[in-house]
């Protein structure tokens, strides 16, 4: 069984398998020309249905070569903080750490944790605290995040963060149930986030 190892792992080395990204797919909608044709048989007097692709934007391709600024979306569920802005750079609270993303980032996927979004526009920063989310980066220097909470860290009131922080915590020391125990952490890890975005 050993001696036809080695064999095998240099066959498999030679084996070109290569899986598309979503950003070397077409980029036009493309109707399915077979359920058109059935549609078409089976109800004649009345037109095919359009699928969700044909009503979403192409997406751009990716470029050859790195652009110079990157395009972020930032949306909230009830506002758009940002649509197609080109920045330099934008800097988010990952749940593994600050991940910092440029022009030409490798595409990836990343759940944001209570923190700081910092987006980077020549000198000027803009600093929003967000309280969890996700940030989509693609292939083609496009960069969408979305958060449950957002608020621009200028109008956050230091005197209420601390109050805030020592309630959830005097909470967390007298919860009795687990329910409650959940609750007030959750205020304890938010509010201590915000006292940090304040304080450093």
């Amino acid at each position: 069984m050993f001696r036809h190892g080695s064999r095998s792992l240099s066959r498999a080395s030679t084996m070109r398998w290569r899986r598309p990204f979503s950003t070397d797919l077409p980029a036009e909608a493309t109707k399915d020309s077979n359920f058109v044709e059935a549609w078409r048989k089976s109800i004649p007097a009345v037109e095919p249905p359009s699928t969700p692709s044909v009503f979403m934007a192409t997406r751009p391709t990716t470029p050859s070569s790195i652009p110079s600024k990157l395009t972020i979306n930032f949306v909230l569920p009830y506002s758009s903080e940002l649509s197609g802005k080109e920045v330099d750079m934008v800097i988010i609270p990952a749940t593994t750490g600050q991940m910092g993303v440029l022009p030409g980032h490798v595409a990836t996927i990343a759940e944001l944790k209570p923190g700081i979004l910092s987006v980077h526009e020549g000198n000027d920063v803009s600093k929003y605290f967000v309280s969890g989310g996700f940030a989509y980066v693609h292939a083609n220097s496009f960069a969408d995040i979305i958060a449950v909470e957002a608020v621009p860290l200028d109008r956050i009131d230091p005197n209420l963060v601390q109050k805030g922080l020592t309630d959830f915590a005097q909470k967390l020391n007298t919860a009795s149930t687990d329910v409650e125990k959940a609750e007030a952490q959750i205020g304890v890890d938010v509010h201590s986030a915000l006292n940090a975005a304040l304080t450093g």
